[in-house]
């Protein structure tokens, strides 16, 4: 029985060009029906299976040499309710496409990353957050969830397994829909302003009052500056007044894409323009303020490529953790263009969660694709490990299973979800193997 839409085998690459993978089929199922079956013809044959979404996990936790399963076609709202709250989507929906189809209905997720190309599936698989003191990231928005399982089984998650399920890291069977616990449609006013690095870090008491004073504030600092670029989101009644369209191009796509894309190249050769660069830049991202729909305020474009690491750490090690890379830089002599960008999450219940039990501070540093990002990545993981940070499970990092359990308490219980739902490894691939163990 054939099990793809499209049978030629072919190569599959990440966004960022950081995980490969050349899987000996591909399905494109268009139903649900079609994704169980695709599957369990798949694990019948002895092939594992993997979901692709967006590929914008900086890992591997997509790749299979089996059969790779595209969801491209299981899109869109199913149910949708504005009294409850509850919307279900099919896995393969976009965030991007998911924002606007909610506002439609009267509804609106609470709390959204600022990259919105993944699916909802793989946001969720991997722990996208957002920011927000008060508020969890995307997998606390999980109400329902329905897997696929090795021999086609449409599996409903019981309220015992979503803690497990909503970050499931692919690893219990293919997502076929989500129910999230959404809010009434909202509009935010952002304000997006320079700042003095000590206004914000200079100690924890500094840094918690910019976290608790916003309902999603984040900051982006520029290495080899004393400088940082805030932003600052808060609910508000206020009627919806947009960025006019020039201001939105020329910031958000000509200098925050075009410009800074060309400077990284230039930067990628000559290094030492890069502290003057940066210098630049935090002036010439000046200060605005809007009203909009949240979904159009959490997410901005993000054409120029670049890898990342990014740890969750408790939220009073923030500060110390930007100052060890500021120090470490200095005596290192390595040059970084990229921002170093700090978010904040409220302690939450899903097991592997990275805010798990605590409240948490994020700090993620990129690099531009067309430079080294070894040196600097290994010196920033030794930091964030060093204060207790568990790793965005999409993002890069070394960490092994031995490591990852000692860092989340309820580990050992998703691996016994794991054992129930997928005993045979259907699910499985190298990836999950470093951070789950067999």
């Amino acid at each position: 029985m054939p099990t793809t839409a499209a049978t030629a085998r072919h190569t599959w690459t990440n966004w960022a060009g950081t995980a490969t993978a050349t899987p000996a089929d591909v399905a494109a199922p268009a139903t649900i029906a079609e994704l169980q079956q695709a599957v369990a013809h798949a694990a019948a044959a002895g092939l594992r299976v993997k979901a692709l979404g967006s590929g914008h996990s900086f890992t591997a936790v997509a790749v299979t040499d089996g059969l790779a399963v595209r969801l491209d076609r299981l899109r869109g709202i199913v149910t949708a309710d504005p009294a409850t709250g509850l919307a279900t989507v099919l896995a393969g929906t976009t965030l991007h496409e998911l924002g606007p189809a909610l506002w439609d209905r009267g509804l609106a997720m609470p709390n959204l990353g600022d990259i919105d190309v993944q699916t909802v599936a793989g946001a969720l698989a991997t722990g996208t957050h957002g920011t927000g003191a008060r508020l969890g990231g995307l997998g606390t928005q999980v109400a329902g969830m329905q897997l696929v399982l090795a021999d086609g089984t449409l599996h409903d998650c019981p309220a015992d397994e979503l803690p497990a399920a909503a970050i499931g890291l692919g690893a219990l069977g293919i997502v076929a829909t989500v129910t999230l616990r959404c809010v009434p449609a909202f509009v935010l006013r952002a304000e997006e302003r320079p700042a003095a690095f000590d206004e914000i870090l200079r100690d924890p008491a500094t840094f918690d009052a910019f976290a608790e004073a916003h309902d999603h504030a984040e900051l982006y600092w520029f290495p080899h500056t004393r400088r940082l670029l805030t932003k600052r989101n808060d609910r508000t009644g206020d009627a919806a007044r947009p960025l006019p369209r020039w201001r939105r191009v020329l910031d958000d796509e000509l200098l925050s894409n075009t410009v800074f894309g060309w400077a990284n190249r230039a930067c990628a050769a000559r290094p030492s323009l890069i502290p003057r660069v940066n210098a630049i830049a935090t002036r010439a991202l000046g200060a605005r303020t809007f009203v909009d729909r949240s979904y159009r305020v959490f997410a901005t474009p993000r054409r120029v490529r670049f890898r990342e690491t990014e740890y969750a750490l408790p939220r009073v090690a923030v500060p110390q953790a930007v100052a060890e890379i500021e120090d470490w830089l200095r005596r290192s002599g390595e040059r970084v263009a990229f921002p170093v960008e700090v978010r904040v999450a409220a302690a939450d219940d899903v097991w592997l969660s990275t805010a798990h039990g605590r409240d948490s501070g994020y700090v993620a540093v990129h690099q531009y694709v067309g430079a080294d990002h070894t040196r600097y990545f290994d010196a920033a993981e030794s930091i964030l490990r060093s204060l207790g940070g568990r790793p965005h499970w999409g993002k890069m990092h070394s960490l092994t299973a031995d490591d990852l359990a000692a860092l989340y308490p309820r580990f050992d219980d998703f691996r016994a979800v794991r054992d129930r739902l997928d005993p045979g490894r259907t699910f499985t691939n190298p990836y999950l193997r470093r951070v789950l163990g067999d």
